[in-house]
């Protein structure tokens, strides 16, 4: 039992730092993201979401959702607006993994017991958690790329111009990104997840279809798209290759301060990029995407019809909150 509970939390921890890629930073759409055995969806002013638990119902809950660029209105200016979504899609999206880790969680009582026992996630650990997933997201994407660039600068003077060093540094983040995504995906409890994904993705194409959000006609579309958190990840890595050749540094420690204080800038520029492709799918703008597109060859799955349903059941709730706040969605 321990073991187990050992290794239940391991994946939690493991969806954290995949978080980016498995959720939907556009704000004014309905989106979503998969959780453990479940999916949460958000729209503008509410957020739903359903966890299949260990007995085989479904555990729902709902909030409302605060628009920050409705209160503040430079909060949606271009740019600004894409690193305020990004923060605000982490925070909910930790709070949805926790709650879906909670039900996950949940142990059956034993017999003479009065109710099952929960193993919660305590407040403390919640934000170690996110301080230890942006701590790895610097060590792994920022730090270590830029040792292995400057060792091949320095056994190799031709790496040493402002075009090659970038270059060099970016195709060994991507490749570490790759390295990552695909890693985890052998594990059954996260491909189970990159399931649910999937699920998500094609009960948000449905729903834009207007299409009865009921199994057989969800399962009929693609598990693949365009503003999923995966696109979003992979523009971030290729536009990041592309601004740091504009500022010329030359010690590892100016490129590595640079590198962290550009970090809301790419951002907030690789939010701009994938809403104008989302929304004029033949522009140049549009390429970036495909790489994004091509990944979710991994970070989507095929999801069951279960699954699916918890899509649906997490959509719902979403909407239902949503229409009692006085929200309303027209879809074109």
């Amino acid at each position: 039992m321990v073991m187990r509970n050992v290794l239940r939390h391991l994946r939690f921890l493991i969806a954290v730092q995949l978080l980016p890629a498995l959720e939907s930073g556009e704000e004014t759409l309905v989106g979503g993201q998969a959780v453990l055995e479940g999916v949460m969806m958000r729209s503008p002013h509410a957020w739903g979401i359903s966890v299949r638990k260990p007995d085989g119902t479904i555990s729902t809950h709902s909030e409302p959702l605060e628009r920050l660029s409705e209160r503040h209105k430079w909060m949606g200016w271009p740019v600004v607006r894409g690193v305020i979504t990004l923060g605000q899609a982490m925070v909910l999206g930790f709070r949805a993994l926790r709650y879906s880790a909670d039900v996950a969680l949940d142990i059956p009582a034993k017999e003479g017991e009065a109710e099952a026992k929960k193993t919660e996630i305590s407040g403390w650990v919640a934000a170690l958690n996110i301080i230890l997933s942006v701590g790895f997201f610097i060590f792994l994407y920022k730090f270590v790329p830029l040792v292995a660039a400057t060792r091949l600068k320095n056994a190799y003077p031709a790496f040493g111009s402002q075009v090659a060093f970038n270059a060099v540094d970016g195709v060994i983040r991507l490749a570490l990104f790759l390295l990552f995504i695909w890693a985890v995906s052998l594990m059954s409890d996260i491909r189970r997840v990159y399931q649910y994904h999937g699920a998500e993705h094609k009960t948000v194409f449905a729903f834009e279809s207007h299409d009865p959000l009921d199994p057989r006609h969800v399962q009929a579309y693609s598990t693949f798209h365009p503003r999923c958190g995966t696109s979003f990840l992979m523009t971030v890595m290729i536009i990041s290759i592309l601004i740091y050749m504009l500022f010329p540094a030359h010690t590892f420690l100016t490129r590595f301060a640079l590198r962290i204080a550009l970090l809301p800038v790419i951002a907030g520029v690789s939010y701009e990029l994938i809403r104008f492709a989302a929304k004029h799918g033949k522009s140049l703008f549009a390429l970036l995407t495909k790489p994004g597109l091509w990944l979710q060859r991994i970070t989507t799955k095929q999801p069951a019809d279960d699954q699916v349903e918890c899509a649906i059941s997490a959509l719902n709730e979403a909407m239902e909150l949503e229409k009692q706040r006085g929200g309303e969605l027209v879809i074109a």
